[in-house]
């Protein structure tokens, strides 16, 4: 009998027949294998449900569903975990890659012996369309660091997380009113009841996609996301420090969507960013 605890991978995908198979050979080649694998299938209108299918016929661990309407990921994953048996949840976004073969391995171990903590993250590699990096961060590594600043930059990215199941419970999940920034509210959340790690270490290559749609829509959806952000940075207001700076920073970015040339003005708002509320918590590094 298997005594390691299972842990439940969720990936929501949408249309994604070029990146779903190397997310879910990426959970396959995990050295934690105690795993199952449930994958919603978000209503895709291209080939992406027949490339999971195959995945489902030679593997007895991988769950498929498949929506009749699309719901969006949040509803998605929040179905996914209702359905699943694991002591842990880890969310793998259908785009990226967990490229540390050991990340599960390492996450359950650090849970398994820390019982007081319900959250645990790690670093990110951003890559390009042709795979190649563009730069890695890490995020604040200890509980009382990441208080500090979870509420101005988010400290976990979606897809290196590992959560306890019975955590996710307790806070009620995703909340599909934030959209765009659901994880970071269940983060928020999450935190209320228990403590906070990101290992020191790169879990997942994350993939910067270039935007497809046109120059307003960007825009539009631009400042949609700053809204809700700032909606939710007020209501955990009372339960982590550095609401003020969090909201003159939402602002700040709600008002830079209207200049022209943002690439170019972007080191040097950067630079008047560190000055007014100081360096971001995030730890960048030069591409090897």
């Amino acid at each position: 009998m298997n005594k390691q605890p299972l842990v439940s991978v969720v990936i929501t995908t949408y249309n994604r027949t070029k990146y779903i198979k190397r997310a879910v050979e990426s959970v396959l080649a995990q050295t934690y294998k105690n795993i199952e694998i449930i994958i919603i299938d978000d209503n895709s209108t291209d080939g992406t449900y027949k490339i999971i299918s195959e995945f489902n016929n030679r593997d007895l661990r991988i769950v498929i569903l498949k929506n009749k309407t699309n719901l969006g990921s949040y509803r998605s994953l929040n179905k996914g975990i209702r359905i699943s048996k694991g002591t842990y949840i880890a969310n793998l976004d259908d785009d990226d890659i967990w490229f540390d073969v050991k990340k599960i391995e390492k996450q359950v171990n650090f849970l398994e012996e820390h019982k007081n903590y319900g959250l645990v993250g790690g670093g990110v590699i951003k890559i390009d369309e042709d795979g190649k990096e563009i730069i890695r961060y890490l995020s604040p590594e200890n509980d009382k660091e990441i208080r500090k600043t979870i509420l101005i930059d988010n400290a976990f990215a979606h897809s290196t997380v590992l959560f306890r199941k019975e955590v996710w419970e307790k806070v009620g999940g995703y909340n599909k009113l934030f959209d765009y920034a659901a994880d970071i509210d269940l983060w928020l959340k999450i935190g209320k009841i228990s403590k906070f790690y990101n290992f020191q270490e790169y879990f997942i290559y994350y993939l910067e996609k270039e935007q497809d749609n046109d120059h307003n829509m960007r825009n539009d959806s631009f400042r949609r996301k700053v809204r809700l952000n700032i909606k939710l940075r007020r209501r955990h207001r009372n339960h982590y420090p550095g609401y003020g700076k969090a909201f003159l920073l939402c602002w700040a970015s709600y008002f830079y969507s209207f200049l022209p040339f943002r690439q170019r003005l972007r080191p040097i708002l950067f630079k008047l960013r560190k000055l007014i509320l100081g360096p971001p918590s995030y730890k960048y590094f030069k591409k090897n």
